[in-house]
């Protein structure tokens, strides 16, 4: 992997690069589309590669060694070829994953025991396996295997959970080494840091992370129910000790106005199912504030669903349509929205990096977030 940094904002940390895998050359700052078990939901890759234009899009390890399974992935080629997608694809560890089961999952040091969240078989990842099933799907950037701590977390699990991590992670590295790559292109690994919401301990994961002199760096254990503000504080803290010649990746992060946010906070990469969650449940992301497609006031709306076009469906159909398609609960009203949401994301990164190339993001920023802020 390189990263070249291109411009770096005069009155913050916010900065423009290009990310170059073997898959392609990422522009950042980046949001990628959550394509968790092998799709990014209610979008074909026709339509997200000609409208929404990304990248680099997320897969997740937990959900794809599942289901279809590794052995199934291996036979098709990896997942580039059993998706028929020929651009980046980064996999999530599974980590969050694993923290999201809470009720169905033991943690302890050599790795995380769990129950299947489809069939209740009982399955078990280490910092090693987890590096193996991702060589298996193939995705161009590979994630560390952590522990996202939940919020709010005591003190002292978060400090021992943190060290734990550190510990994975040099177990992840170990194992990367004596583990041969299983397909023509080359997978770049990124390492996590932890610490919940506690400065110190962000301090010390950071410091450590950085140490390890990983191609890139991760943030994880944010996004996960703290205010805005102690999100922007941690990312703070963490962004200022990162190494500035390598891509920073938010993971799960976040509303678009969270996503500006950390862009000045230095951030690099985002990804976030909100979009495709958001769209299928009939709310939609404008320049000029949030629309809950079901509401009445839309029933005779005639206008463009968002009159900057952003996507082909933004001026093909009206919000009364689109209302219509909701109310009478149509697939293709789900469709319609998410292809928006995404659009709009992969519009708002598009536009941070023109403003951080033009010097003039935090103004341009500022004005986003106030317009942003309201439901319409």
């Amino acid at each position: 992997m390189q990263f070249k940094l291109e411009a770096t904002d005069v009155n913050g940390r916010a900065r423009a690069g290009t990310i170059t895998l073997d898959h392609g050359t990422i522009e950042t700052p980046i949001f990628m589309p959550v394509g968790t078990v092998g799709t990014v939901k209610g979008v074909h890759q026709k339509e997200l590669k000609e409208e929404i234009n990304p990248d680099i899009i997320l897969g997740n390890t937990y959900h794809l060694y599942l289901r279809p399974k590794t052995g199934i992935i291996e036979k098709a080629g990896g997942l580039h070829k059993f998706m028929n997608w020929d651009r980046n694809i980064l996999t999530d560890s599974g980590g969050y994953q694993v923290y999201s089961l809470s009720a169905n999952r033991k943690i302890k040091e050599e790795g995380v025991k769990f129950k299947s969240h489809i069939d209740g078989s009982y399955h078990f990842f280490t910092p090693e396996n987890v590096m193996e099933i991702q060589r298996s799907i193939g995705a161009d950037i590979i994630m560390a295997f952590d522990e996202c701590t939940p919020y709010p977390c005591d003190y002292n699990y978060a400090r021992r959970s943190m060290h734990m991590t550190h510990r994975w992670l040099d177990r992840c590295i170990s194992h990367l080494d004596k583990t041969p790559l299983m397909y023509d292109y080359n997978q770049t690994f990124f390492p996590i840091v932890q610490g919940s919401t506690y400065k110190d301990l962000r301090k010390i994961s950071a410091e450590y992370i950085a140490s390890v002199g990983a191609e890139g760096n991760a943030i994880g254990g944010l996004s996960v129910g703290e205010p805005a503000e102690e999100m922007y504080e941690m990312t703070d803290v963490v962004t200022a000790i990162l190494p500035k010649d390598k891509p920073r990746y938010l993971m799960g992060v976040g509303t678009p106005i969270n996503i500006l946010e950390n862009i000045a906070l230095g951030i690099d990469m985002f990804d976030c199912v909100m979009p495709t969650r958001n769209g299928r449940n009939g709310m939609l992301f404008t320049a000029h504030g949030t629309i809950n497609i079901k509401n009445k006031k839309w029933e005779a709306d005639f206008s463009a669903i968002d009159e900057m076009a952003i996507t082909w469906v933004d001026t093909e159909y009206s919000k009364a349509y689109l209302r219509h398609l909701f109310t009478v609960n149509e697939m293709l009203g789900r469709q319609i929205a998410t292809i928006h949401n995404l659009g709009f994301y992969l519009w708002l990164v598009r536009e941070a990096r023109k403003h951080i190339l033009a010097g003039d993001f935090t103004s341009w920023k500022n004005r986003m977030v106030q317009q942003m802020d309201k439901r319409l």
